[in-house]
C-alpha cells in the first residue's frame, strides 16, 4: 500500500493533521482556455530575465527607502512562477528560477539579511513583509529544485536570514524590538504573516529556535491592540468587525497558523482557522469570489456587494489569489467541500477577469507618469461589480531606480493559475477526491503505487457534461470521490452508463476500477437569479487614519439603488453586461426570472466581439433578449467602451 505521505515535499512531514493530500508527483496536462492562461503568463511574465534581475536588484540598493514594498516583487513572483513551472515543466522556466535563486543569495549582506531596507531604517513599513516573501519564494522553490547542493545553500541562506531577525525581534524586557511594532501599518499585521515562513523553515531544518519564534509570533496574536486568533477561536466577531481589517494581511496571518496548527496539533489553532475561513464566507465573499468592497478591506461585502456607492478600488487581486491559496489549504486541512466550492468560483471569476489578456496598458500611468518606462503588466488590480470598467490603478505600485514600475498584484497573480492543478485533485486514504473538471489528463498513482491516467473530456464551464475515463495497468479497489458542488440541484452520475447515486458535497464511490471504466457527470447548469441582502445600514471598520496607523468607526448606510440589481449566476460563472454586446450597461432592463428563481436563457445565438469562455441571451420581460458572457472575459479594453456589469441595473418597483 502506498503511503499518501511520501510525496509530500520535504518540508511537509506534519501533513496527517489533514484530510487530504496533495502528491506532488502528479503531472497535468490541460487542454483549452486553462492551459492558456498558464502558457500565456508563462510567455508574458515569467519568462523574462529582466524582471527578476529588476526585482533582485531592490536588495542591493535601499530601495525602499521610504517605508515602500518592492522588497515583496521577488519572492511574490517566484512562489507563482514554482507552481506554475510545477504544471509546465520548462525547462527554461527552470533555469531561469535557479538562476535567479542564486543571484539574489549573493544579495545577503555580512549579517545574512536579504532586506530592501537598509539597516538604519529596518523593521519599518514593509520590511518584515517582503522578506516574507524572500523565504517563501525560496521555500517554494525547494520543491521543484532537483539540486542537492543548491537546496542546501538556500536552506543555508533562509537560516541566516531568520538567525537575524530571532536576534533583533522578541520581548522587549530581552532588549528585543516587539514583532508586531516591526511596521507603522495595520498594527503589525503585515509584519507578523511572516509566521508562514518560520513554520515552514523549522519544518525543513527541525531546529527548536525555528518553531519557537513560531510560538512567539502565535503568542504575539497578529496585531499589536487585539490577538486575532483569540477572537477567531472564540467565533463571536466576523472579520469586518476586527480592530484592523486589511483582508490580505489577515488571510496570510491565519494561513500561518494554519500551518502551526500542523506541527502544534492544538485544536483551537485548527478551530480559530475554520471559524475564520467559515466567517469571510458569511460576511465577506462576493459573487465573484474576491473580498473587500473598501479598498483590500474587509467591509461585509456580502452585503454590501451591490451598492453603487462603493469607490473603484475594490476587490483586490491580491485578495482574490490569497483567498484560493488559503481555502486550498482548509479545503486540504478538514476536506470539506465547501472550500473547493469557494475556490472555483474565484478562479473563474474575480481570477480569470484579472489576466490582462489586452495587453492593455492602465490608462492614469500614462497621464501621471508619462516619463516612465511604461508598458501593460500581466493582471489588473481591482475589478468592478456594479457599472464600471477594468483597469482602476495599480495595485502595490513602486518606481524603480530604473525608472520601470510593478505592483503587488501583478506579482501574485501567477500563483492563482498555478494554484488550479494542486486543488484539482487530491489524495484521501483511500483513493481520490477530484474538485475541479478541467478538461485534460492527470497521470497519478492508485493506493498500491500502480499506474492511473484520469482523462477529462468536458467544455465545463460552458457546459455541464464531464466524462473521466480511468486509464489504469491493473484493476484496483478504491473510493473515487467526486465533488458535487453547490449550486447544482440536479446531479447525475453514471458508471459505465449505469446510474449512481448522488448527494450533496462530495459523492463517494468505492468500487473495483477497471481500465476504461468511464464516469459521467452532467451538472445542473440553469442559470439562478441572485438579489442583494438588504441591510439597512451598520458601523464598520473601514475608515483609515493613514498618519495615525488607526482604523477607526464608520457609519455605512445601504445604497437606495442597490435593491434595483440582479446577478445571474449559470453554474460556477457569473455572467457579465458589457457595452460592446449591443446595449449600455447604465440603462435599465426587467430580466424574466421564472417562479422557481431560474431564467430560461439561449445560449447558441448573440454575437460577442470578444473571446469569451460562456455567452448566453438572457430573456427580458419585454420579449426581448440581452447577450452576456461571463464576467472574466468582460471588460478586457480598460475602458468606457467594454464597461461591465456583474450587477445589473434593473428597473425597480
Amino acid at each position: 500500500m502506498k503511503n499518501i505521505y511520501d510525496n509530500q515535499p520535504a518540508n511537509y512531514p506534519r501533513i496527517k493533521t489533514d484530510t487530504f493530500f496533495a502528491d506532488y508527483s502528479n503531472t497535468y496536462k490541460y487542454s483549452g482556455f486553462i492551459d492558456k492562461a498558464f502558457k500565456y503568463i508563462e510567455e508574458f511574465q515569467l519568462l523574462r530575465p529582466d524582471l527578476w534581475a529588476r526585482f533582485v536588484q531592490q536588495f542591493r540598493e535601499d530601495a525602499d527607502y521610504e517605508a515602500g514594498w518592492r522588497g515583496e516583487y521577488w519572492g511574490k513572483m517566484m512562489r507563482g512562477a514554482c507552481f506554475v513551472y510545477s504544471y509546465t515543466k520548462n525547462p527554461e522556466l527552470y533555469n531561469m528560477l535557479c538562476d535567479t535563486v542564486e543571484e539574489i543569495m549573493t544579495t545577503a549582506d555580512e549579517n545574512g539579511r536579504i532586506s530592501s531596507y537598509a539597516v538604519n531604517h529596518e523593521f519599518d513599513g514593509w520590511d518584515m513583509w517582503g522578506r516574507k516573501y524572500v523565504l517563501l519564494g525560496m521555500q517554494y522553490f525547494l520543491e521543484i529544485c532537483d539540486d542537492e547542493d543548491l537546496k542546501k545553500r538556500v536552506i543555508k541562506s533562509m537560516c541566516g536570514q531568520v538567525d537575524y531577525l530571532i536576534e533583533k525581534i522578541g520581548k522587549p524586557e530581552d532588549g528585543k524590538k516587539l514583532i508586531t511594532t516591526c511596521t507603522r501599518h495595520w498594527r503589525g499585521l503585515n509584519a507578523s504573516s511572516i509566521l508562514e515562513a518560520i513554520v515552514r523553515l523549522y519544518s525543513h531544518t527541525k531546529e527548536q529556535k525555528y518553531l519557537d519564534f513560531a510560538t512567539y509570533i502565535v503568542d504575539c496574536g497578529g496585531t499589536d491592540v487585539e490577538n486575532f486568533f483569540e477572537l477567531a477561536y472564540k467565533d463571536e466577531m466576523y472579520p469586518y468587525q476586527y480592530p484592523v481589517t486589511k483582508a490580505y494581511e489577515m488571510t496570510s496571518c491565519f494561513e500561518g497558523l494554519l500551518e502551526y496548527y500542523r506541527i502544534m496539533g492544538n485544536e483551537k489553532h485548527k478551530i480559530a482557522v475554520i471559524n475564520f475561513a467559515n466567517k469571510i464566507l458569511e460576511s465577506d465573499f462576493t459573487v465573484i469570489g474576491c473580498c473587500g468592497c473598501t479598498h483590500e478591506l474587509f467591509d461585509h461585502s456580502t452585503v454590501r456587494q451591490a451598492n453603487t456607492t462603493n469607490p473603484i478600488i475594490m476587490q483586490e487581486t491580491c485578495v482574490t489569489v490569497t483567498l484560493m491559496k488559503f481555502f486550498y489549504q482548509v479545503h486540504l486541512l478538514t476536506g470539506c467541500p465547501k472550500y473547493a466550492d469557494a475556490f472555483e468560483i474565484s478562479l473563474y471569476n474575480a481570477y480569470l477577469g484579472s489576466i490582462n489578456t489586452e495587453r492593455v496598458i492602465e490608462p492614469t500611468i500614462k497621464e501621471n507618469h508619462p516619463d516612465w518606462a511604461i508598458e501593460p503588466l500581466p493582471f489588473d488590480s481591482y475589478s468592478p461589480l456594479t457599472a464600471g470598467t477594468r483597469g482602476n490603478g495599480i495595485g502595490g505600485l513602486k518606481l524603480m531606480s530604473d525608472n520601470h514600475y510593478y505592483g503587488c498584484c501583478a506579482c501574485i497573480g501567477a500563483a492563482g493559475i498555478g494554484l488550479v492543478p494542486k486543488m484539482q485533485l487530491l489524495t484521501t486514504e483511500k483513493g481520490f477526491a477530484l474538485n475541479l473538471y478541467v478538461n485534460g489528463e492527470i497521470n497519478s498513482k492508485t493506493p498500491t503505487d500502480k499506474n492511473i491516467v484520469f482523462d477529462i473530456k468536458t467544455n465545463y464551464p460552458a457546459e455541464g457534461t464531464v466524462a473521466i475515463a480511468l486509464n489504469m495497468d491493473e484493476s484496483e479497489s478504491f473510493e473515487l470521490k467526486l465533488r458535487n458542488p453547490y449550486w447544482s440541484k440536479t446531479t447525475a452520475i453514471t458508471i459505465n452508463g449505469d446510474s449512481a447515486d448522488v448527494n450533496e458535497g462530495y459523492v463517494v464511490i468505492e468500487r473495483e476500477w477497471k481500465n476504461g471504466d468511464v464516469v459521467e457527470i452532467t451538472l445542473d447548469m440553469r442559470t439562478e437569479a441572485i438579489y442583494p441582502i438588504p441591510y439597512g445600514s451598520e458601523i464598520l471598520m473601514n475608515k483609515c487614519i493613514w498618519g495615525r496607523n488607526m482604523i477607526i468607526p464608520a457609519f455605512d448606510r445601504e445604497d437606495p439603488t442597490a435593491k434595483n440589481h440582479i446577478a445571474l449566476r449559470r453554474g460556477p460563472v457569473m455572467f457579465a453586461q458589457e457595452n460592446r454586446l449591443g446595449y449600455s450597461v447604465d440603462d435599465p432592463i426587467e430580466v424574466k426570472v421564472n417562479k422557481d428563481g431560474y431564467v430560461d436563457i439561449k445560449e447558441d445565438s448573440g454575437n460577442v466581439p470578444y473571446e469569451y469562455i460562456v455567452k448566453a441571451e438572457i430573456p427580458l420581460t419585454d420579449g426581448t433578449f440581452m447577450t452576456v458572457t461571463d464576467y472574466s472575459s468582460a471588460g478586457k479594453l480598460w475602458t468606457e467602451e467594454s464597461k461591465m456589469a456583474v450587477w445589473m441595473l434593473t428597473k425597480g418597483e
